[in-house]
């Protein structure tokens, strides 16, 4: 049994994921190793929608990391930021 205080168990480097939000850091999409791969399907639908809602087209051959890019853009201009 585990008391939920107690620190989650970690691997030698010292890292964890998950506890408390706060801890993450986010890396700028032009830093992904994949960046420069084709955007995912998951990206291409989601965008497709914002475009929709702003009134927008977009290139349909963007990047993984303009796709997101583009996604938080779009994002702060519907309404639909996280």
């Amino acid at each position: 049994m585990t008391d939920s205080n107690t620190q989650p168990a970690s691997d030698d480097s010292g890292e964890v994921l998950g506890g408390e939000s706060g801890g993450t850091t986010e890396k700028n999409p032009q830093d992904w190793v994949t960046g420069d791969e084709p955007m995912t399907g998951a990206q291409r639908s989601y965008l497709d929608t914002l475009a929709r809602d702003a009134g927008e087209t977009l290139s349909a051959d963007l990047t993984k990391a303009e796709a997101s890019e583009q996604i938080e853009r779009l994002q702060d201009d519907t309404g639909r930021s996280s």
